[in-house]
Protein backbone atom coordinates (compact mmCIF):
# COMPACT_ATOMS: atom_id res chain seq x y z
CA UNK A 1 0.00 0.00 0.00
CA UNK A 2 0.79 3.54 -0.72
CA UNK A 3 2.21 5.48 2.58
CA UNK A 4 0.47 8.55 1.07
CA UNK A 5 2.53 11.87 2.87
CA UNK A 6 -0.05 13.50 4.20
CA UNK A 7 -0.30 10.96 6.87
CA UNK A 8 3.00 11.68 8.24
CA UNK A 9 3.83 15.34 7.14
CA UNK A 10 5.16 16.17 10.18
CA UNK A 11 8.36 13.71 9.77
CA UNK A 12 8.51 14.96 6.19
CA UNK A 13 8.92 18.59 7.38
CA UNK A 14 11.45 17.64 9.91
CA UNK A 15 13.52 15.33 8.00
CA UNK A 16 13.60 17.09 4.62
CA UNK A 17 13.53 21.32 5.34
CA UNK A 18 17.38 21.13 4.81
CA UNK A 19 16.83 19.25 1.36
CA UNK A 20 14.00 21.44 0.11
CA UNK A 21 15.76 24.79 0.57
CA UNK A 22 19.11 23.27 -1.37
CA UNK A 23 16.39 21.98 -4.36
CA UNK A 24 14.53 25.73 -4.32
CA UNK A 25 18.77 26.82 -4.80
CA UNK A 26 19.80 24.30 -7.02
CA UNK A 27 16.53 24.62 -8.87
CA UNK A 28 17.37 28.26 -9.74
CA UNK A 29 21.04 27.48 -10.77
CA UNK A 30 20.03 24.66 -12.46
CA UNK A 31 17.30 26.77 -14.53
CA UNK A 32 20.20 29.51 -15.41
CA UNK A 33 22.77 27.23 -16.86
CA UNK A 34 20.03 24.69 -18.72
CA UNK A 35 18.66 28.06 -20.36
CA UNK A 36 22.63 29.45 -21.05
CA UNK A 37 23.62 25.62 -22.87
CA UNK A 38 19.97 26.15 -24.80
CA UNK A 39 20.50 29.52 -25.66
CA UNK A 40 24.14 28.46 -26.60
CA UNK A 41 23.13 25.36 -28.83
CA UNK A 42 25.49 23.71 -26.55
CA UNK A 43 22.94 20.98 -24.75
CA UNK A 44 24.55 17.91 -24.50
CA UNK A 45 22.78 14.18 -24.80
CA UNK A 46 24.20 12.07 -21.67
CA UNK A 47 23.02 9.05 -23.61
CA UNK A 48 25.52 9.68 -26.69
CA UNK A 49 28.56 8.87 -24.90
CA UNK A 50 26.98 5.44 -23.58
CA UNK A 51 25.97 4.84 -27.15
CA UNK A 52 29.49 5.18 -28.81
CA UNK A 53 30.61 3.22 -26.13
CA UNK A 54 28.66 -0.21 -26.21
CA UNK A 55 27.33 0.39 -29.58
CA UNK A 56 28.98 1.95 -32.10
CA UNK A 57 31.52 -0.49 -32.73
CA UNK A 58 29.14 -2.79 -35.01
CA UNK A 59 26.28 -0.03 -35.35
CA UNK A 60 28.27 3.40 -36.73
CA UNK A 61 28.49 6.02 -34.99
CA UNK A 62 25.66 7.55 -36.87
CA UNK A 63 23.26 4.33 -36.22
CA UNK A 64 24.03 3.24 -40.00
CA UNK A 65 25.43 0.08 -39.66
CA UNK A 66 29.12 -1.44 -40.10
CA UNK A 67 29.71 -4.08 -43.13
CA UNK A 68 30.01 -7.70 -41.53
CA UNK A 69 29.68 -6.42 -37.67
CA UNK A 70 26.50 -5.38 -36.99
CA UNK A 71 23.09 -3.89 -38.84
CA UNK A 72 22.06 -0.05 -39.34
CA UNK A 73 19.56 0.67 -36.63
CA UNK A 74 17.86 3.37 -38.68
CA UNK A 75 16.31 3.82 -41.95
CA UNK A 76 15.21 -0.13 -41.63
CA UNK A 77 12.45 -2.24 -40.35
CA UNK A 78 14.15 -3.62 -37.16
CA UNK A 79 13.69 -7.68 -36.91
CA UNK A 80 13.25 -7.89 -33.43
CA UNK A 81 11.01 -4.58 -33.30
CA UNK A 82 11.62 -1.25 -32.49
CA UNK A 83 9.43 -0.16 -29.34
CA UNK A 84 11.43 0.62 -26.22
CA UNK A 85 10.13 -2.35 -24.47
CA UNK A 86 11.90 -4.35 -27.84
CA UNK A 87 14.87 -2.52 -28.25
CA UNK A 88 15.77 -2.92 -24.40
CA UNK A 89 15.11 -6.76 -24.35
CA UNK A 90 17.44 -7.17 -27.02
CA UNK A 91 20.06 -5.36 -26.05
CA UNK A 92 19.76 -7.19 -22.10
CA UNK A 93 19.52 -10.24 -23.82
CA UNK A 94 21.17 -10.53 -27.23
CA UNK A 95 20.58 -12.62 -30.18
CA UNK A 96 21.62 -16.14 -30.32
CA UNK A 97 23.93 -17.28 -32.79
CA UNK A 98 24.76 -13.79 -33.53
CA UNK A 99 27.65 -10.89 -33.27
CA UNK A 100 24.67 -9.72 -30.90
CA UNK A 101 25.75 -10.39 -27.53
CA UNK A 102 23.70 -9.94 -24.44
CA UNK A 103 24.53 -6.49 -22.36
CA UNK A 104 22.77 -7.34 -19.04
CA UNK A 105 25.69 -8.04 -16.94
CA UNK A 106 27.87 -5.60 -17.67
CA UNK A 107 24.84 -2.46 -17.84
CA UNK A 108 22.21 -1.59 -15.46
CA UNK A 109 18.69 -1.97 -16.06
CA UNK A 110 18.90 2.14 -16.42
CA UNK A 111 21.84 1.83 -19.11
CA UNK A 112 20.00 -0.25 -21.48
CA UNK A 113 16.75 2.18 -21.29
CA UNK A 114 18.77 4.96 -21.84
CA UNK A 115 20.43 3.11 -25.21
CA UNK A 116 16.83 2.13 -26.01
CA UNK A 117 14.99 5.38 -25.46
CA UNK A 118 18.06 7.19 -27.54
CA UNK A 119 18.00 4.23 -30.89
CA UNK A 120 14.38 4.46 -30.67
CA UNK A 121 14.51 8.34 -30.86
CA UNK A 122 17.13 8.07 -33.49
CA UNK A 123 14.32 5.77 -35.76
CA UNK A 124 11.72 8.89 -35.48
CA UNK A 125 14.50 12.30 -36.07
CA UNK A 126 13.87 12.98 -32.61
CA UNK A 127 16.92 14.15 -31.69
CA UNK A 128 17.01 15.20 -27.43
CA UNK A 129 19.19 18.54 -28.38
CA UNK A 130 16.39 19.41 -31.10
CA UNK A 131 13.45 21.24 -29.78
CA UNK A 132 11.97 22.15 -33.00
CA UNK A 133 11.97 25.76 -32.07
CA UNK A 134 13.77 27.05 -35.36
CA UNK A 135 13.98 26.73 -38.97
CA UNK A 136 12.03 27.37 -41.79
CA UNK A 137 7.97 26.72 -41.44
CA UNK A 138 6.66 24.73 -44.16
CA UNK A 139 3.11 23.42 -44.76
CA UNK A 140 2.70 20.03 -46.42
CA UNK A 141 1.74 21.19 -50.26
CA UNK A 142 -1.47 20.11 -51.80
CA UNK A 143 -3.51 16.66 -50.17
CA UNK A 144 -2.33 15.01 -47.13
CA UNK A 145 -3.23 11.24 -46.97
CA UNK A 146 -4.16 9.37 -43.75
CA UNK A 147 -6.19 6.16 -43.13
CA UNK A 148 -9.62 7.14 -43.00
CA UNK A 149 -9.36 11.22 -44.68
CA UNK A 150 -7.43 12.52 -46.40
CA UNK A 151 -6.94 17.00 -46.07
CA UNK A 152 -5.68 19.70 -46.64
CA UNK A 153 -3.84 22.63 -44.57
CA UNK A 154 -4.66 26.06 -44.69
CA UNK A 155 -3.02 29.12 -42.95
CA UNK A 156 -6.06 31.02 -41.29
CA UNK A 157 -3.20 33.71 -39.97
CA UNK A 158 0.55 33.34 -39.59
CA UNK A 159 0.83 36.69 -37.25
CA UNK A 160 0.42 35.64 -34.36
CA UNK A 161 3.40 36.31 -31.29
CA UNK A 162 5.67 33.10 -31.68
CA UNK A 163 4.57 32.30 -27.77
CA UNK A 164 1.05 31.14 -28.57
CA UNK A 165 -0.54 28.72 -25.89
CA UNK A 166 -4.75 28.13 -26.46
CA UNK A 167 -7.18 28.65 -29.13
CA UNK A 168 -11.05 29.10 -27.73
CA UNK A 169 -13.70 28.79 -30.77
CA UNK A 170 -16.13 31.16 -30.36
CA UNK A 171 -20.00 30.71 -31.25
CA UNK A 172 -20.14 32.47 -34.42
CA UNK A 173 -16.25 31.78 -35.69
CA UNK A 174 -13.27 32.78 -35.29
CA UNK A 175 -11.54 32.52 -31.67
CA UNK A 176 -9.84 33.78 -28.83
CA UNK A 177 -6.60 33.31 -28.62
CA UNK A 178 -3.79 34.03 -25.72
CA UNK A 179 0.21 34.28 -26.21
CA UNK A 180 1.93 33.18 -23.12
CA UNK A 181 3.96 36.65 -22.85
CA UNK A 182 1.75 39.06 -24.09
CA UNK A 183 -1.76 38.57 -23.38
CA UNK A 184 -5.43 38.43 -25.09
CA UNK A 185 -6.92 38.44 -28.57
CA UNK A 186 -9.73 37.86 -30.72
CA UNK A 187 -9.18 36.17 -34.27
CA UNK A 188 -11.91 36.03 -36.47
CA UNK A 189 -12.95 33.48 -38.86
CA UNK A 190 -10.79 35.37 -41.85
CA UNK A 191 -7.90 35.48 -39.67
CA UNK A 192 -8.21 39.32 -39.01
CA UNK A 193 -5.90 39.56 -35.27
CA UNK A 194 -7.53 41.95 -32.81
CA UNK A 195 -5.30 44.24 -30.90
CA UNK A 196 -4.62 43.08 -27.30
CA UNK A 197 -7.63 43.00 -25.08
CA UNK A 198 -7.08 45.48 -22.52
CA UNK A 199 -7.56 44.74 -18.59
CA UNK A 200 -6.46 40.98 -18.40
CA UNK A 201 -4.37 39.64 -15.93
CA UNK A 202 -0.60 40.80 -17.07
CA UNK A 203 1.64 38.99 -18.89
CA UNK A 204 5.02 39.25 -18.75
CA UNK A 205 7.54 39.15 -21.33
CA UNK A 206 11.13 39.13 -19.88
CA UNK A 207 12.66 39.74 -23.43
CA UNK A 208 13.55 35.72 -24.15
CA UNK A 209 13.74 35.76 -28.00
CA UNK A 210 13.99 31.77 -27.94
CA UNK A 211 10.77 30.06 -28.60
CA UNK A 212 12.03 28.00 -25.64
CA UNK A 213 11.80 29.88 -22.62
CA UNK A 214 11.22 30.09 -18.97
CA UNK A 215 9.93 32.74 -17.05
CA UNK A 216 7.17 33.30 -14.74
CA UNK A 217 3.74 35.13 -14.71
CA UNK A 218 2.18 33.69 -18.30
CA UNK A 219 -1.09 33.93 -19.46
CA UNK A 220 -2.20 30.08 -20.64
CA UNK A 221 -5.59 28.79 -21.35
CA UNK A 222 -8.46 30.48 -22.38
CA UNK A 223 -12.28 28.56 -22.11
CA UNK A 224 -16.07 29.78 -22.46
CA UNK A 225 -18.29 28.99 -20.11
CA UNK A 226 -20.61 26.48 -21.51
CA UNK A 227 -23.50 28.29 -21.75
CA UNK A 228 -21.45 31.24 -22.90
CA UNK A 229 -24.27 32.07 -25.27
CA UNK A 230 -26.10 33.34 -22.48
CA UNK A 231 -23.70 34.66 -19.69
CA UNK A 232 -20.66 36.02 -21.75
CA UNK A 233 -18.27 34.36 -19.00
CA UNK A 234 -14.57 33.56 -20.23
CA UNK A 235 -12.18 32.10 -18.09
CA UNK A 236 -8.18 32.85 -18.23
CA UNK A 237 -5.59 30.13 -16.63
CA UNK A 238 -2.41 32.37 -16.07
CA UNK A 239 0.54 32.26 -13.43
CA UNK A 240 0.50 35.66 -11.39
CA UNK A 241 3.91 36.73 -10.28
CA UNK A 242 4.87 37.60 -7.15
CA UNK A 243 5.05 41.40 -6.86
CA UNK A 244 6.98 41.71 -3.73
CA UNK A 245 9.25 38.78 -4.91
CA UNK A 246 12.82 41.44 -5.79
CA UNK A 247 15.49 39.14 -5.57
CA UNK A 248 14.31 36.29 -8.09
CA UNK A 249 11.16 35.90 -9.80
CA UNK A 250 8.25 33.35 -8.84
CA UNK A 251 4.53 32.97 -9.23
CA UNK A 252 1.44 30.77 -8.91
CA UNK A 253 -1.54 29.37 -11.45
CA UNK A 254 -4.77 31.31 -11.06
CA UNK A 255 -7.69 30.35 -12.37
CA UNK A 256 -10.39 34.32 -13.72
CA UNK A 257 -13.16 35.22 -15.43
CA UNK A 258 -14.49 37.86 -16.49
CA UNK A 259 -16.51 39.49 -19.91
CA UNK A 260 -14.91 41.25 -22.67
CA UNK A 261 -16.76 44.61 -23.90
CA UNK A 262 -15.58 47.16 -26.74
CA UNK A 263 -12.12 44.86 -27.15
CA UNK A 264 -11.64 45.57 -22.80
CA UNK A 265 -11.78 42.66 -20.09
CA UNK A 266 -14.56 43.18 -17.26
CA UNK A 267 -16.13 41.79 -14.49
CA UNK A 268 -13.45 39.98 -13.63
CA UNK A 269 -13.76 37.05 -10.71
CA UNK A 270 -11.15 35.54 -9.09
CA UNK A 271 -12.27 31.78 -9.55
CA UNK A 272 -9.39 29.55 -8.00
CA UNK A 273 -6.20 30.81 -6.55
CA UNK A 274 -3.59 28.81 -3.81
CA UNK A 275 -2.56 31.67 -2.20
CA UNK A 276 0.63 33.43 -1.77
CA UNK A 277 2.01 30.95 0.42
CA UNK A 278 2.67 29.13 -2.63
CA UNK A 279 4.55 31.48 -5.05
CA UNK A 280 7.13 29.15 -6.50
CA UNK A 281 10.57 29.80 -8.34
CA UNK A 282 9.91 26.36 -10.87
CA UNK A 283 9.54 28.46 -14.12
CA UNK A 284 6.11 28.47 -15.76
CA UNK A 285 7.06 25.98 -18.60
CA UNK A 286 5.91 23.44 -15.72
CA UNK A 287 2.62 25.35 -14.88
CA UNK A 288 0.59 22.83 -16.89
CA UNK A 289 -2.20 25.45 -17.32
CA UNK A 290 -5.23 23.81 -18.93
CA UNK A 291 -9.36 24.15 -18.29
CA UNK A 292 -12.38 22.14 -19.02
CA UNK A 293 -15.66 22.05 -18.40
CA UNK A 294 -17.68 18.97 -18.23
CA UNK A 295 -21.00 18.61 -19.22
CA UNK A 296 -22.78 18.90 -15.51
CA UNK A 297 -20.51 22.09 -15.90
CA UNK A 298 -17.96 21.73 -13.46
CA UNK A 299 -14.29 23.02 -14.51
CA UNK A 300 -11.32 21.41 -13.87
CA UNK A 301 -8.10 22.75 -13.83
CA UNK A 302 -4.95 21.81 -14.54
CA UNK A 303 -1.18 22.25 -12.09
CA UNK A 304 2.27 20.91 -13.19
CA UNK A 305 5.28 20.39 -11.12
CA UNK A 306 5.25 24.59 -10.04
CA UNK A 307 5.97 23.82 -6.30
CA UNK A 308 8.74 24.58 -3.70
CA UNK A 309 10.66 21.99 -5.66
CA UNK A 310 9.54 19.18 -8.96
CA UNK A 311 9.90 16.44 -6.22
CA UNK A 312 8.25 17.50 -2.63
CA UNK A 313 4.80 19.12 -3.67
CA UNK A 314 3.00 16.66 -6.21
CA UNK A 315 2.55 14.20 -3.95
CA UNK A 316 1.55 16.30 -0.80
CA UNK A 317 -2.09 16.68 -0.68
CA UNK A 318 -1.88 20.04 1.76
CA UNK A 319 -0.07 21.63 -2.03
CA UNK A 320 -1.60 22.54 -5.44
CA UNK A 321 1.40 21.54 -7.46
CA UNK A 322 1.00 18.34 -10.19
CA UNK A 323 -2.86 18.15 -9.09
CA UNK A 324 -5.74 18.23 -11.72
CA UNK A 325 -8.57 20.54 -9.54
CA UNK A 326 -12.41 20.52 -9.71
CA UNK A 327 -14.63 23.21 -9.30
CA UNK A 328 -18.47 25.06 -9.95
CA UNK A 329 -18.41 27.46 -12.51
CA UNK A 330 -18.34 29.93 -9.82
CA UNK A 331 -15.05 28.67 -7.57
CA UNK A 332 -17.23 26.43 -5.23
CA UNK A 333 -15.56 23.39 -3.93
CA UNK A 334 -18.42 20.36 -4.81
CA UNK A 335 -19.17 18.54 -1.70
CA UNK A 336 -18.16 14.81 -3.78
CA UNK A 337 -14.86 15.83 -4.53
CA UNK A 338 -12.81 13.00 -3.45
CA UNK A 339 -10.56 14.70 -0.61
CA UNK A 340 -13.13 17.31 0.57
CA UNK A 341 -13.55 16.30 3.99
CA UNK A 342 -9.50 15.16 4.38
CA UNK A 343 -7.99 17.42 6.80
CA UNK A 344 -5.52 19.50 5.64
CA UNK A 345 -5.90 18.39 1.71
CA UNK A 346 -6.44 21.20 -1.01
CA UNK A 347 -10.79 20.49 -0.94
CA UNK A 348 -10.16 21.03 -4.86
CA UNK A 349 -8.42 18.21 -5.94
CA UNK A 350 -9.55 14.86 -8.39
CA UNK A 351 -6.63 14.24 -8.93
CA UNK A 352 -2.36 13.88 -8.27
CA UNK A 353 0.87 12.58 -8.79
CA UNK A 354 1.15 14.91 -12.29
CA UNK A 355 4.42 15.92 -13.78
CA UNK A 356 3.31 18.52 -16.65
CA UNK A 357 -0.02 18.01 -17.60
CA UNK A 358 -0.49 19.93 -20.92
CA UNK A 359 -3.48 18.52 -22.50
CA UNK A 360 -7.25 18.68 -20.51
CA UNK A 361 -10.47 17.28 -22.09
CA UNK A 362 -14.10 15.88 -21.32
CA UNK A 363 -14.78 13.17 -23.86
CA UNK A 364 -18.58 13.41 -24.26
CA UNK A 365 -19.01 9.60 -24.94
CA UNK A 366 -17.62 8.07 -21.80
CA UNK A 367 -18.91 11.11 -19.66
CA UNK A 368 -14.98 11.11 -18.35
CA UNK A 369 -12.31 13.59 -18.19
CA UNK A 370 -8.41 12.74 -19.59
CA UNK A 371 -5.17 14.60 -20.03
CA UNK A 372 -1.96 14.41 -21.90
CA UNK A 373 1.50 14.83 -19.50
CA UNK A 374 4.96 15.34 -20.50
CA UNK A 375 7.12 12.85 -18.73
CA UNK A 376 11.20 13.52 -18.87
CA UNK A 377 13.56 11.55 -21.67
CA UNK A 378 10.41 9.17 -22.18
CA UNK A 379 7.08 8.56 -20.63
CA UNK A 380 4.80 10.68 -22.09
CA UNK A 381 1.11 9.65 -21.43
CA UNK A 382 -2.31 10.06 -22.14
CA UNK A 383 -4.52 9.61 -18.94
CA UNK A 384 -8.02 8.38 -18.07
CA UNK A 385 -8.11 11.14 -15.00
CA UNK A 386 -10.78 8.87 -12.38
CA UNK A 387 -11.16 10.91 -9.14
CA UNK A 388 -8.37 10.32 -5.99
CA UNK A 389 -6.14 9.02 -8.08
CA UNK A 390 -2.55 8.70 -7.83
CA UNK A 391 -0.82 9.45 -11.43
CA UNK A 392 2.63 8.31 -10.24
CA UNK A 393 5.39 11.36 -10.64
CA UNK A 394 7.55 11.46 -8.81
CA UNK A 395 7.65 7.96 -7.49
CA UNK A 396 7.65 6.22 -10.96
CA UNK A 397 7.73 7.11 -14.63
CA UNK A 398 8.47 4.89 -18.05
CA UNK A 399 10.94 7.61 -18.91
CA UNK A 400 14.43 8.34 -17.37
CA UNK A 401 15.76 11.56 -16.32
CA UNK A 402 17.63 13.61 -18.46
CA UNK A 403 21.36 12.29 -16.90
CA UNK A 404 19.99 8.93 -17.89
CA UNK A 405 19.08 7.93 -14.14
CA UNK A 406 15.53 6.00 -13.18
CA UNK A 407 12.69 7.90 -11.20
CA UNK A 408 12.93 7.23 -7.33
CA UNK A 409 12.58 9.98 -5.60
CA UNK A 410 10.39 7.96 -3.62
CA UNK A 411 13.18 7.10 -1.61
CA UNK A 412 14.31 10.34 -1.53
CA UNK A 413 10.57 11.90 0.08
CA UNK A 414 10.23 8.93 2.18
CA UNK A 415 7.70 7.42 0.37
CA UNK A 416 6.60 3.87 0.12
CA UNK A 417 4.04 3.02 -2.66
CA UNK A 418 3.33 -0.20 -3.98
CA UNK A 419 3.20 0.30 -8.15
CA UNK A 420 -0.61 -1.32 -8.31
CA UNK A 421 -1.73 1.73 -6.30
CA UNK A 422 -0.30 4.30 -9.17
CA UNK A 423 -2.83 4.64 -11.63
CA UNK A 424 -0.80 3.83 -15.26
CA UNK A 425 -1.60 5.39 -18.84
CA UNK A 426 -3.77 4.54 -21.59
CA UNK A 427 -1.43 5.45 -23.90
CA UNK A 428 2.72 5.69 -23.05
CA UNK A 429 4.50 7.41 -25.51
CA UNK A 430 8.30 7.30 -25.64
CA UNK A 431 9.83 7.93 -27.27
CA UNK A 432 8.48 11.48 -25.76
CA UNK A 433 7.14 13.26 -28.59
CA UNK A 434 6.41 16.15 -25.89
CA UNK A 435 3.19 15.91 -25.94
CA UNK A 436 0.62 18.57 -25.82
CA UNK A 437 -2.80 19.59 -26.16
CA UNK A 438 -5.73 16.90 -27.57
CA UNK A 439 -9.59 16.97 -28.44
CA UNK A 440 -11.91 14.15 -28.85
CA UNK A 441 -13.41 15.30 -32.32
CA UNK A 442 -16.94 14.96 -32.64
CA UNK A 443 -17.63 17.63 -35.88
CA UNK A 444 -19.18 16.68 -39.33
CA UNK A 445 -16.10 17.77 -41.68
CA UNK A 446 -14.06 14.38 -40.94
CA UNK A 447 -16.72 11.78 -39.83
CA UNK A 448 -14.36 8.86 -39.64
CA UNK A 449 -12.60 10.32 -37.12
CA UNK A 450 -15.65 10.76 -34.32
CA UNK A 451 -14.83 9.90 -31.41
CA UNK A 452 -11.00 9.64 -31.31
CA UNK A 453 -8.37 11.53 -29.59
CA UNK A 454 -6.29 13.93 -31.83
CA UNK A 455 -2.85 14.68 -30.24
CA UNK A 456 -0.38 17.42 -30.81
CA UNK A 457 3.17 17.37 -30.30
CA UNK A 458 5.91 20.28 -29.90
CA UNK A 459 9.08 18.01 -30.00
CA UNK A 460 7.86 15.52 -32.40
CA UNK A 461 6.20 18.43 -34.26
CA UNK A 462 3.39 15.48 -35.12
CA UNK A 463 -0.45 15.56 -34.78
CA UNK A 464 -1.60 11.70 -33.76
CA UNK A 465 -4.85 10.00 -33.81
CA UNK A 466 -6.26 7.92 -31.47
CA UNK A 467 -8.73 5.68 -31.71
CA UNK A 468 -10.59 4.21 -28.15
CA UNK A 469 -12.44 1.65 -26.93
CA UNK A 470 -13.34 2.54 -23.56
CA UNK A 471 -9.77 3.16 -21.71
CA UNK A 472 -8.25 1.13 -24.28
CA UNK A 473 -6.26 2.03 -27.36
CA UNK A 474 -7.40 -0.22 -31.05
CA UNK A 475 -5.90 2.09 -33.21
CA UNK A 476 -2.64 4.30 -33.66
CA UNK A 477 -1.62 7.08 -36.45
CA UNK A 478 0.48 9.62 -37.40
CA UNK A 479 -1.61 12.17 -39.68
CA UNK A 480 0.69 14.89 -40.05
CA UNK A 481 4.26 15.00 -40.01
CA UNK A 482 7.07 17.08 -39.40
CA UNK A 483 4.84 20.38 -39.11
CA UNK A 484 5.85 22.81 -35.94
CA UNK A 485 5.25 22.66 -32.24
CA UNK A 486 1.54 21.99 -31.91
CA UNK A 487 0.35 23.75 -28.79
CA UNK A 488 -3.09 23.98 -29.15
CA UNK A 489 -5.81 22.17 -31.00
CA UNK A 490 -9.20 22.96 -31.13
CA UNK A 491 -12.49 22.03 -33.39
CA UNK A 492 -14.04 25.29 -34.94
CA UNK A 493 -17.57 26.26 -35.22
CA UNK A 494 -17.54 25.02 -38.90
CA UNK A 495 -16.19 21.14 -37.51
CA UNK A 496 -13.03 21.82 -39.11
CA UNK A 497 -9.95 20.90 -36.92
CA UNK A 498 -7.51 23.85 -36.25
CA UNK A 499 -4.22 24.01 -35.03
CA UNK A 500 -1.89 26.44 -32.75
CA UNK A 501 1.53 26.43 -34.14
CA UNK A 502 4.07 27.91 -32.12
CA UNK A 503 7.48 28.98 -33.99
CA UNK A 504 10.16 31.77 -33.84
CA UNK A 505 9.24 33.23 -37.15
CA UNK A 506 5.87 33.81 -35.45
CA UNK A 507 2.58 31.72 -34.01
CA UNK A 508 -0.21 30.86 -36.78
CA UNK A 509 -3.64 28.99 -37.06
CA UNK A 510 -4.06 26.53 -39.64
CA UNK A 511 -6.92 24.61 -40.38
CA UNK A 512 -7.40 21.23 -41.47
CA UNK A 513 -9.89 20.85 -44.28
CA UNK A 514 -11.00 17.54 -46.23
CA UNK A 515 -10.05 17.02 -49.38
CA UNK A 516 -12.56 14.57 -51.51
Amino acid sequence: MLKRPWQHNDNIRKSAVKKILFVILLLAAVSIALFRLLSNGGLVDPFVADYEEHCSSCHGAELQGVAERGPALIDTELLHGDTVIALEALIAGGVAGTTMQGWSPQLSAEEIRGLAIYIAERRVERLFTDFKTGGALTLPEGVVGSNLHDFRIEVITNQLDPLPFSLAPLPEGGFLVTEKTQGLRQVSADGAVSALITGTPLAYDDGFEQVLVWGHGWLLDVALHPDYANNGWVYLHHTQRCPDCSLIHKSVNRVVRGRIRDGAWIDEEVIWAPGPDHYSIVPDVGAGGRLAFDDDGYLYISVGVKGSSNFDSVQNLEKPAGKIHRVHDDGRIPADNPFVAMKGAFPSIWTYGHRSPQGLEFNTRSGQIWSTEMGPRGGDELNLLLPGRNYGWPLTSRGLNYDGSSIHYGDWLGIDFDINDIEQPVLDLTPAPAVSSFIFYEGDAFPGWRGHALLGSLKATQLYRVELEGDKVVGYEVLIDSLARIRDIETGADGMIYLLLEHSEGGQIVRLVPSP
